[in-house]
């Protein structure tokens, strides 16, 4: 040990208050690094992970998605994942899980987002079997061999980086590989909270003609409007009749449904709602159900009578991760992504959390000595990404990620960080 001690927020047991504990802080890793944590993003998956939800093992330093400084550099390590030379100092945001490269998935299927055996921070990596500083609501963080690690976006506010530091790549897997956003293209974005606004900012990168954003409640649509994301907004979370809206919306496509429909709700009910929402031919693309809230009715023969394509895209790799890092300067440039965060220091871990589950920010943000903050870009004409246009590079394969709230179909006014929000009113965890 090197006598350095670190701080995290830590799920001792399901359904009890986190705690904020001391751990001593090994040397980096061979092949790996040590990296202080300036910013930990608090995702939906985070909230029925303390509830006990999914299977994890405790107790674990949560947090899945980070963005920091490298403090020191294992032997071997010299470069990010895109060649750049790195040092201590520089900035860096890293992905959520380590692909195993050995089961059907990774090594027959190509689809390392598929991988039995992912390691994830913050998710399934116990402080029992060390290093106990291994998920990002911490002021440090052990990153391992195998984790794919970039250097940070140059000039780009570390809040506008980290409000889609799990959606957006989430969603550069989904818009960019699983179903590609076509020049032209009316898409109906499902969910309001961090996914659905990704999937719709993306979108409209890509060339769509409109998108139109339906979920709610109305601070969360007012917020994406001004920070410039979406053409249309329509609130269901607050609606009498939700059909009145699903009618707004058929209107706003045109009378003849959209190109494509992505539900971001996480909602299982918004999934018969989104077949009808789209055209003759059009497709159904589903990224919110990432965690099981159940089942729910559909219509077979909307599919059918459609001829929908229906394709589900689950989490993201670190190439995915490399495409948004390398987009957001173009993001930034266009959306005011820092309007949609809310900091907290570390120690008010609990309040951060509270404001998720009860929908009243967009997407929480623990804050641990942050690196300085640059100057905000000039808005105008977004910056073409690598390789000229605005449309993504084909990434490489896949890797997963993590992010999703279980939502019910109540009156309850909360939102969904993670993987978004829609519908009438969702993301209080079932206990």
């Amino acid at each position: 040990m090197t006598g350095r001690t670190g701080r995290g927020v830590v799920l001792e047991e399901f359904g009890a208050p986190l705690a904020l504990r001391e751990f001593a802080l090994p040397p980096a890793p061979e092949r790996g690094m040590i990296v202080a944590c300036g910013y930990g993003g608090i995702c939906g998956t985070d909230l029925h992970l303390q509830q006990g939800h999914l299977p994890i093992p405790t107790p674990l330093v949560l947090g899945h998605e980070g963005l920091g400084t490298v403090r020191e550099l294992g032997e071997g390590t010299t470069h990010d994942a895109v060649g750049a030379e790195l040092r201590p100092g520089d900035s860096v945001m890293w992905a959520s899980s380590i692909a195993c490269g050995t089961c059907p998935p990774c090594r027959l299927h190509r689809e390392p987002t598929l991988c039995e055996n992912r390691r994830t921070y913050g998710v399934n990596r116990s402080t029992l079997n060390g290093p106990e500083l291994s998920g990002s609501w911490a002021d440090h963080i052990v990153l391992q061999p195998g984790t794919t690690v970039v250097k940070a976006a140059e000039g780009v506010d570390p809040l506008a980086a980290m409000s889609l530091a799990c959606a957006g790549p989430t969603v550069v897997h989904a818009l960019y590989e699983r179903r590609p956003v076509r020049l032209g293209e009316v898409v109906v974005v499902q969910g309001s909270g961090p996914v659905g606004l990704a999937a719709a900012a993306f979108a409209q990168l890509a060339g769509a003609a409109k998108v139109i954003v339906i979920g709610g409640p109305a601070e969360r649509l007012d917020r994406a409007a001004k920070a410039g994301i979406g053409d249309v907004h329509l609130n269901i979370a607050d609606a009498a009749d939700q059909e009145q809206v699903l009618n707004e919306v058929r209107a706003a496509t045109g009378g003849q449904g959209a190109d494509l429909v992505i539900e971001c709700a996480g909602v299982p009910q918004a999934v018969a709602q989104g077949l009808t929402l789209a055209r003759r031919g059009g497709t159904y693309l589903v990224i919110g159900q990432y965690t099981d809230a159940g089942d729910t009715l559909v219509n077979p023969h909307q599919i059918v009578y459609r001829q929908l394509d229906v394709i589900g895209s689950w989490a993201f790799t670190g190439a995915h991760l490399v495409e948004y890092v390398r987009l957001l300067p173009t993001l930034a440039a266009r959306f005011d992504l820092a309007s949609l965060v809310t900091p907290f220091p570390l120690d008010r871990h609990a309040d951060a959390l509270a404001a998720v589950a009860d929908g009243s920010v967009m997407k929480a943000v623990l804050t641990s000595c942050p690196p300085p903050r640059p100057p905000p870009p000039a808005r105008g004409p977004p910056a073409a990404p690598r390789g000229g246009g605005t449309r993504l590079g084909r990434p490489a394969p896949r890797t997963p990620g993590v992010g999703a709230h279980r939502r019910t179909w109540t009156t309850a006014r909360t939102a969904g960080a993670g993987h978004g929000g829609a519908a009438r009113r969702i993301s209080r965890p079932r206990a």
